[in-house]
This record gives C-alpha cells, structure tokens and sequence, in this order.
C-alpha cells in the first residue's frame, strides 16, 4: 500500500521577512520505492538560515526552491520499507528530504547512524553546522592555541560549535549574542572568555575593544554590518575572516559593505567565504572527533524544538526573530 505523507511547499517568494503566507501544507500520495530505494518516515527536520537564500529567484551555489513543490533539507527518520540490502527497517538515517511526514529516497542518499548518539545531533553538531564550525576554524582560519577569536551569532547552530571547538583549541573566544539569557548560557556554561549582548551596547566596536584589548586574530563572521565592520576594527594584522553568514542582509535583498573594508588592506586581513559542501573531504575527520567529543561530554548539545510539520514555517522565521539557543529543530 502506498504512503500519503504531507510535506511544505514553498507558495509565494517573500519579500524581506517570510511569512506564514509564503508557505502551505499539502498531501500527497509516494510511489512504492524502486529497487535501490527506501521509504523513510521523519522524526526531525531541520531548519536553517541558508534556506531563506533558496527561496530567492536566483543562481546561488544552492538552487532555489521551487513554488508549489516540496522544500527539502536535512532530516532524520527511521526506515519504514528498504528495497536496498545494505538498509533494514528500523534504521535511523540522516537524509535531506525534509519538510515531509514521509519521503521515498536513493538508499545511496542515506547515512545510517550511531545508536549511541543522539539522532538529532546528526541535523546539528555532528551535521552541517558542526562541519561548518569545523572546517572554518581548521581550514580556513588555521586557529592556533593562544589565539583570540571573535563569534557573531555565538548562540546559534553554528556559532555555538565554533565557540566550543575553539575553547577545546585553547583560544580565547568573544562571543556576541542578542539577550542576556544567551550571554549567560555562552559564559557560565560553555565558558566563554566574555560575551557582549549587542542589544545592549550602543557601539560595539566599542565593546569589542574592551573584551579584546589585545585585538582579535579570527573573526568568525555569521551577521554581517556592524559586526563585521568592528571585527575589522579590532583585528590584528594577518588576521583571518571566516566569511559563513551575514543574516542581517538575508531578508534586505543583501548585506551592507563594511564602511572600513581599507582595513582589510592596511592590516593584511584574510577574508574567506564558506560553503561547507566545499569541504565535504573533512567528514571522516570531523566524525570521528564530533562523536568523540559528545560521548564524552566535551561538546554541549543545546537545542529549541519546535513540535509538528505544520509548524516548520514558524519556526523557520523565528531564526530571524533570535527565537533559538544552539540548533532549531522541528519534531514529527
């Protein structure tokens, strides 16, 4: 018998902030999977700000969206029905058919995973994000014990990894935040070095120099404006950008220029933009030493769980309203 699953379309193209109008929930009946193929039942979907580019109609390093069709995105579920030997009902498999109840995917697009961890880890610190905290602290900014390092967007999916990888790398990290609940989780427990809640600062490069007197020598860059044009205020000579987001420009059609970008030249600053699926060679490394780190306690899991498909749209937008601490998730 075959499966009737409801999955998110995509309706309209926002302009600025999306809406709950941009979105609709629709049911549709899968095929039976073919050889080579299973049918996967979700249990987390993810939601990331990446996704708000995709619903732009234009050429990215991602395609967009398409309207009235099913979004997609990292998701875990179970295994419901397996046509492939390598897969048995029962597994737990990180795909990236989300935004759906159900999906019908190539067994060669699955990955099963570690009984002994979380599943939803694998949508957070051992996913996307934490590869990307990952490679943009070892690759590109080639982060050395010691060093000072500056995280925008610090508790967020991503920012939160970075700033813990690289308190486990012996550097000191600044962190910036918007509430002070955050500031408090990021210092008390994560341990960060010090933390400014930027809602509460009237110049941050300002508060910048007082948490880095000595300047910084990695700036982790996940906002954009006025962090990225403090970050330049502050850095040391030789130091290294890592370019991963600027949410400040995602809903204003893209991100103001740095008004003191000579810095740039004047300090020999490296400025390096990230796109993860660049450096997907780094998984088997990244994997061994994410899941370490979490079975042992190292790394901290912090999450903000939306329940139900049909709340996915909501709680998309609320990444732009600062509605999470660590990584978004949406239970089925």
């Amino acid at each position: 018998m075959s499966t009737v699953t409801r999955e998110i379309h995509l309706k309209t193209r926002p302009t600025g902030l999306p809406g709950p109008e941009n979105f609709e929930i629709a049911s549709r009946r899968l095929n039976e999977p073919k050889p080579g193929q299973l049918l996967v039942r979700n249990t987390w979907i993810s939601v990331d700000p990446y996704m708000r580019g995709r619903m732009d109609e234009r050429k990215s390093y991602i395609p967009p969206f398409q309207l009235d069709a099913a979004m997609d995105g990292a998701a875990v579920g179970v295994v419901e029905h397996s046509t492939d030997p390598a897969f048995s009902v029962g597994d737990a498999v990180v795909h990236f058919a989300g935004w759906r109840d159900y999906a019908v995917i190539d067994a060669a697009m699955a990955r099963k995973l570690d009984p002994d961890l979380p599943a939803q880890a694998y949508l957070g610190a051992l996913g996307f994000p934490g590869l990307t905290a990952y490679v943009g602290l070892t690759r590109i900014a080639n982060a050395r014990p010691g060093e000072t390092i500056f995280v925008s967007a610090a508790s967020g999916a991503v920012g939160s990894i970075v700033a813990q990888i690289a308190k486990l790398s012996g550097l000191r990290v600044i962190a910036s935040v918007g509430s002070s609940d955050k500031a408090d989780w990021l210092r008390n427990e994560i341990g960060v070095d010090a933390v400014i809640n930027y809602r509460e600062t009237s110049d941050l490069t300002e508060a910048l120099a007082t948490a880095a007197p000595g300047g910084i020598d990695i700036y982790f860059d996940n906002v954009g404006g006025d962090h990225l044009e403090a970050a330049l205020a502050l850095a040391n000579d030789h130091a290294r950008f890592v370019l991963c987001g600027m949410i400040t420009g995602y809903n204003a059609g893209g991100a103001a220029g740095p008004r003191n970008i000579f810095q740039a030249i004047e300090k020999r600053i490296r400025l390096q933009g990230l796109i993860v699926s660049d450096h997907v060679d780094l998984i088997p490394e990244f994997d061994r030493k994410m899941s370490a780190w979490i079975k042992e306690r190292r790394i901290q899991l912090r999450e903000t769980i939306v329940d139900g498909l049909e709340n996915a749209p909501d709680a998309f937008i609320g990444l732009f309203k600062g509605a999470n601490t660590g990584k978004m998730l949406v239970r089925l």
